[in-house]
């Protein structure tokens, strides 16, 4: 039940393990802070074309570029105004990239919410699935034809990574609870509402990747990464909180070590091999694939998801 919480795997080293990035352009959500700063950071030292920082706070978008650029000035930073718990602001961002590209060749999709009290998004769904899995589906979406023009060049080599979750295995027994997932679902405590989320973004890393084959999608899960958000996820949870808190320096890892396995695998070389990355995978720290939940790996729960999810974002289009 704890992999996933002790790193091995893959020896990398963002500094020197990512290749040159020149000419690439790169979309991350959540780039303000956490993991999808740091993935930026480490991103822009590699000379890409373009960074877009994906984030509802203006402000603390600013505040995250200016620092980034005062380590690496030389890389362009943009920032995006994106609310992936309002599809009406994950469309308006996506108008906005494509006003200003025509070509994307790493989607990180990294934002989300975790532990959240009972609760919807703008448009009905409970909060976290809304914000983790409904949000980033749409975003990929309406990006696929910009993803799908740049992979059909020559030398193309484009990624969707998105950061899934050790979590996804506190689902309930039926997984994804398709005839609850409008409402707040009050009566589910908060790490199942988020499980059912994680577990939704891996069923669907697995299922665009069956469906776009000339991309590259992987789902990562970063280690138990030392923030709030992870010691209030598993607080009260067969007493693992306080196992974690004790065992501080055990368990868990810094930031700059949770985003290795997303730069990883947006990074590394693709293959079947130890150490490349495969589509469809989901990978536990670092580039270590198969760890995953017998419900993570169901292809049939993966397409009943993805006929699910198009059917609710059919009407937004850009």
């Amino acid at each position: 039940m704890l992999y996933g919480v002790f790193p091995s795997g893959v020896c990398f080293d963002a500094e020197n393990d990512i290749p040159a990035l020149d000419g690439k352009v790169i979309f991350v959500t959540g780039g303000n802070v956490g993991l999808g700063k740091q993935s930026i950071l480490q991103l822009s030292k590699h000379n890409p074309k373009r960074v877009y920082l994906a984030a509802r706070s203006k402000d603390k978008a600013l505040a995250a570029i200016e620092e980034i650029k005062a380590a690496v000035p030389s890389t362009p930073i943009e920032f995006v105004q994106c609310d992936l718990a309002d599809l009406s602001s994950v469309q308006s961002a996506v108008r906005e990239f494509a006003s200003k590209e025509d070509r994307l060749d790493i989607l990180l999709l990294n934002a989300g919410v975790m532990a959240l009290p009972a609760g919807t998004t703008n448009n009905g769904y409970e909060i976290q699935f809304g914000t983790n899995h409904m949000g980033h589906s749409l975003l990929t979406k309406l990006l696929m034809p910009t993803l799908l023009e740049t992979a059909a060049e020559p030398g193309a080599d484009v990624r969707v990574v998105c950061l899934g979750s050790i979590g996804h295995i506190a689902t309930s027994w039926n997984g994804i609870e398709f005839r609850q997932l409008k409402g707040d679902m009050k009566w589910y405590p908060s790490l199942v509402r988020y499980a059912q989320s994680k577990l939704a973004n891996i069923l669907f890393v697995r299922e665009l990747a069956k469906r776009y084959p000339a991309i590259t999608v992987v789902a990562v899960h970063p280690g138990v990464v030392d923030t709030e958000l992870w010691r209030t996820m598993f607080s009260g949870w067969m007493g693992l909180g306080g196992l974690l808190n004790k065992g501080k320096r055990i368990f868990y890892t810094t930031v700059e070590g949770g985003a290795r396995n997303q730069l990883w695998a947006a990074t590394a070389k693709m293959g079947e091999r130890t150490g490349e990355v495969k589509s469809g995978e989901y990978y536990t720290p670092v580039g270590v694939p198969g760890n995953g939940s017998w419900q993570s790996q169901d292809m049939k729960l993966a397409g009943s998801l993805w006929d699910w999810t198009e059917k609710e974002l059919e009407r937004y289009k850009l």
